[in-house]
């Protein structure tokens, strides 16, 4: 089997009742120009993209709309809860977000990728809020995919009230920092997939560059969802391509399984008949 066929293969990421071939996420904020998001999310290879429905702009300086830049053939939008500080304020966006995408016919009015932050230095989720707005949320029957910190008992409390996908930050948001804590993302692996292999894990916020995507991918986490490290990328386009070869990379090394690591050399080549190193 060639490495197409390995690549294309792969089983789709399922969160609730949407199927994505793509496996990296990508947001709509930050560009410098609609065109230049339009392009970026082309590369990116993403087939589903988020849309901050209280803090984003939806027009710029010249009156365009952001949604005239976004095929809804092609992607299916996930609205998002940013700039939320509370569940109130939260569960009222996630109902906004569905009104809005009810009326361009687009499948994602049914979900919403929830955030609920602490404050505005570090951007970090208040996970109090979280679980109690995921809750209601899921009460009113959205699919909720969860941003939350990488604590791994706060990810299995929000898998308990019904979130869809838990999303654990690999570090603060828009920090570029990648993953600060590799232990907490295998922890929140085992005990959201231990006995249930197929739900979803996603790491959100934090990363850099494609090496972090990459990084995540191999830790084993379904999908990588991302917005400043293309949009603030000197080349946003170009870093797009990297970030969506990024998650295929690092999803084939996960299926592929590393080697061990050692503390001493291993020859790649056999020993046998090598020149005695006693001999002149």
């Amino acid at each position: 089997m060639s490495l197409v066929e390995t690549t294309t293969n792969d089983a789709p990421l399922v969160l609730g009742t949407h199927t994505l071939r793509s496996r990296l996420i990508v947001g709509t904020g930050k560009y410098d120009t609609l065109e230049l998001m339009q392009q970026s999310l082309e590369a990116s290879g993403s087939e589903c993209v988020t849309v901050a429905v209280r803090r984003e702009k939806l027009y710029d300086p010249t009156g365009r709309n952001l949604l005239d830049y976004i095929d809804f053939h092609r992607y299916t939008l996930l609205p998002n809860t940013a700039g939320c500080y509370n569940a109130r304020d939260a569960v009222r966006t996630a109902k906004l977000g569905r009104e809005i995408l009810l009326g361009l016919e687009n499948p994602g009015a049914d979900w919403v990728k929830l955030e609920v932050l602490a404050d505005t230095k570090t951007l970090l989720p208040d996970p109090v809020e979280t679980v109690q707005a995921c809750e209601q949320l899921v009460g009113l029957g959205f699919q909720v995919l969860c941003y939350t910190t990488d604590d791994p008992v706060i990810a299995k409390r929000l898998k308990e009230v019904g979130a869809t996908a838990v999303m654990p930050a690999g570090s603060p948001i828009g920090s570029g920092q990648g993953i600060l804590n590799p232990n907490n993302i295998r922890i929140c692996l085992e005990y959201l997939k231990g006995e249930d292999p197929d739900y979803p894990v996603i790491v959100d916020a934090g990363v850099g560059t494609a090496s972090d995507v990459a990084f995540a991918m191999e830790l084993g986490v379904d999908g990588v969802l991302l917005n400043t490290a293309i949009a603030h990328a000197k080349e946003p386009v170009r870093m797009a391509h990297a970030m969506r070869h990024a998650t295929e990379a690092g999803r084939l090394a996960f299926q592929s399984g590393r080697i061990p690591r050692r503390l001493y050399a291993s020859a790649s080549s056999p020993e046998d008949g090598v020149i005695d190193r006693t001999s002149n």
